[in-house]
């Protein structure tokens, strides 16, 4: 009896080894595996941008919240007054402005009076300097008296100096509209200051409403109503679920054969009878230790060598129900099937060749 027994647990144990030994030839040694994995999510630490009082928080903790929704809102009478004060600078600017421009228009039309003068008194110079030659001719002649002579001599003299008291108001009134420009000039930039003040002072207005940058969840909310809150201190947080991802941490000794596009099988820690699927998204571009506070430094006598840990992150696919019960931090354990083409990119690990002309040389 006992040699029967025997062999039925030597054929047994035989074909429980084989079984063993095939499923892993054919299918076990190419799974690579890691527990050191968790669940990921973009996370937007909500700040302030204005100080200010707190009027009112809009938002519970862990509510679900959607791009664009009112998340606090900030006491907003200061900024609205500000507003109101730089829109009457702007006004007070754009005033003087108009009235620069309406002076420059009435100073074109005194230049183009001050030039028809300049023109008449030229036309007048030149009728006195006429009448003073044929005085002169009468004169010599003696057919003209002194009297006459000195009269046209004297309207000669006269009509220069009209012509000198012309040109003079006309060069005025052209130095004037110089700088009715450069003042002009002068305007317009304080009106653009203004106007950008304005600005300034409405974006200020804008940002006492805190919004929501996309579709999450709230979390690590420390504000509450009434708060005085700085510019630049974190409020809230808001978590993109359900787009979450894995990140699995390799040994670097498991990553050489894996490929973007690999297909993962996931296993969440607090959900053991759930399983899901994913695909390998990226690589990290260097191992965790150099990211790290302080990074080993291995220059030294006294060197170990430790198998570093590749960051690998995995989109999460599967049924939407499956994929909302996932949050940030849960432990999962990330096994990645290394048979699969992927994408048909080249592993990470893999040496890049060398260029045609490096090689040549």
């Amino acid at each position: 009896m006992r040699r029967p027994a025997l062999i039925a647990i030597a054929v047994l144990a035989t074909g429980v080894i084989g079984y063993y030994t095939f499923s892993y030839l054919t299918h076990g040694r190419f799974i690579e595996s890691t527990d050191d994995a968790y669940v990921k999510a973009d996370t937007a630490a909500i700040a302030a941008r204005v100080n200010g009082y707190v009027a009112r928080v809009q938002v519970a903790d862990n509510q679900t919240v959607q791009a664009g929704d009112v998340l606090v809102s900030i006491d907003d009478a200061d900024f609205k007054a500000r507003v109101d004060q730089a829109k009457a600078v702007t006004a007070a600017k754009q005033a003087v402005l108009d009235s620069l421009a309406s002076k420059l228009q009435l100073e074109t039309k005194l230049i183009e009076a001050a030039q028809a003068k300049v023109d008449s008194a030229i036309a007048d110079q030149k009728r006195a300097a006429a009448d003073l030659e044929r005085a002169r001719d009468l004169r010599a002649s003696g057919s003209g008296s002194k009297q006459a002579y000195d009269q046209a001599l004297a309207d000669s003299r006269k009509a220069d100096a009209a012509v000198d008291s012309a040109m003079a108001a006309l060069a005025a009134e052209r130095e004037q509209l110089a700088v009715i420009e450069s003042t002009r000039a002068q305007s317009q930039a304080d009106l653009d200051a203004a106007r950008a003040a304005q600005r300034l002072a409405e974006i200020d207005l804008e940002h006492t409403v805190v919004r929501a940058p996309f579709a999450g969840v709230v979390g690590a909310r420390t504000v509450q109503d009434g708060q005085y809150v700085r510019a630049g201190v974190q409020l809230m947080a808001v978590v993109k679920l359900p787009d979450v991802y894995v990140v699995a941490n390799f040994k670097e000794t498991q990553a050489g054969d894996m490929r973007r596009g690999q297909e993962a099988t996931i296993t969440v820690d607090a959900f053991p009878d759930l399983e899901l699927t994913g695909l390998i998204d990226s690589f990290a571009p260097a191992t965790g230790s150099e990211f790290s506070l302080l990074p080993p430094e291995n220059a030294t006598g006294n060197f170990t060598k430790i198998v570093q840990r590749l960051p690998v992150k995995v989109r999460v696919t599967g049924e939407a129900a499956a994929l909302a019960l996932l949050r940030p931090g849960m432990s999962v354990t990330v096994a990645v099937d290394t048979r699969d083409a992927g994408d048909g990119a080249a592993s990470v690990l893999a040496p890049s060749p060398r260029p045609v002309e490096a090689a040549t040389r």
